[in-house]
């Protein structure tokens, strides 16, 4: 609190004390009074209304100074006023009631907007779960009558089904914690349900596989590290040379703090001046902007998201035309382990 703003506000009443002072002194100027009087009148009033100036300034520097510091201290601003305590003067009350009455308003206001968030979350997700059926039945009439137009069908049918995958995973990533379940897992048992997901398209398009130094355990949640593993073998499969066989490796390296899941490919690769951007939401850079690729930019932010959300890290690096390795990092101890 700024003592040249405190005066500021002071001069006003400054003023009109002064008034009243020679007011005072004008009229005591015909009555026989000492000039002790005369000047212990004025001299009294002035100092009690210093004094007073002097013991407010240091009361609401002190209570705003702490303020200042509390709301600095705070990552989330707005809890501020879970941890201010009432002043003794009216107008810092007075801030703190309409603080409080703002903060009130905000929640009512996030949790209206939060309960209309879940309900369109719920309604994605049903929709998810009911769309699986007509497409489940249509991949049982195909099978049924295999030819070259229900096999393309079928391939078609697949992306829908994994677009569909995506949309629900995107839908529960905000509240992965009430989702997942951290247990030790076998990462050659993770890497083999992936590649079962994917294995008709890996089979129709020739993909060369190796995978190898997989029995090492760590500590995740299968469901959505699979999801993960679909979405990055997918982005190999999209991304590949037309001219070549594509090649996708995948192996472990255990550590001691951490043990490290590799995905190599060699594909197209990444611009170097777009690598640092790969996992920003709708970002799809050159390769995705290819007439054929038809790229949402959702598939590498959402790895990202829930890596972060379970607790473990998703590194890549790629080179332009020679392929591209996206590791994945498990770390030993991890702190949220529910077993």
């Amino acid at each position: 609190m700024s003592i040249k703003k405190f005066i500021k506000e002071k001069i006003l009443i400054t003023v009109l004390l002064l008034f009243a002072i020679a007011s005072i002194e004008i009229f005591l100027i015909p009555y026989p009074y000492g000039n002790f009087i005369k000047i212990y009148i004025p001299g009294i009033i002035l100092s009690v209304y210093i004094i007073g100036n002097i013991i407010e300034y240091f009361i609401k520097k002190s209570f705003y100074k702490k303020l200042i510091n509390d709301l600095n201290e705070l990552d989330q601003k707005y809890l501020i006023t879970e941890i201010i305590q009432k002043p003794d003067f009216f107008e810092g009350e007075l801030l703190i009631d309409i603080l409080q009455d703002i903060n009130k308003s905000m929640y009512e206001n996030v949790n209206k907007y939060k309960y209309m968030g879940e309900e369109y979350k719920d309604y994605i997700e049903l929709w998810i779960h009911e769309i699986k059926i007509p497409i489940a039945s249509g991949k049982m009439i195909i099978e049924n009558n295999k030819n070259e137009i229900t096999k393309s069908i079928e391939e078609e049918l697949d992306k829908v089904e994994n677009y569909i995958e995506q949309a629900l995973f995107y839908a529960r990533s905000n509240t992965v914690e009430k989702d997942y379940y951290i247990k030790t897992a076998i990462l050659k048992e993770i890497v083999n349900e992936s590649i079962k997901k994917n294995k008709k398209q890996l089979m129709n398009e020739k993909i060369s596989l190796d995978l190898h130094d997989l029995d090492i355990e760590v500590k995740t949640d299968n469901k959505w590290i699979v999801f993960i593993l679909n979405q990055i073998v997918q982005n190999s499969i999209k991304y590949r040379k037309q001219d070549s066989t594509l090649e996708i490796e995948i192996y472990a390296q255990q550590g001691k703090n951490n043990n490290i899941l590799y995905i190599k490919d060699n594909g197209i690769g990444i611009k170097k001046g777009e690598i640092t951007r790969v996992f920003e939401k709708g970002f799809t850079g050159t390769n995705g902007r290819l007439s054929n690729k038809k790229s949402t930019g959702i598939g590498l932010y959402l790895c990202k998201k829930l890596c972060e959300k379970i607790g473990i890290a998703i590194e890549l690096n790629s080179v332009q035309n020679e392929g591209t390795e996206i590791r994945i990092v498990f770390p030993n101890d991890s702190h949220i382990d529910m077993n």
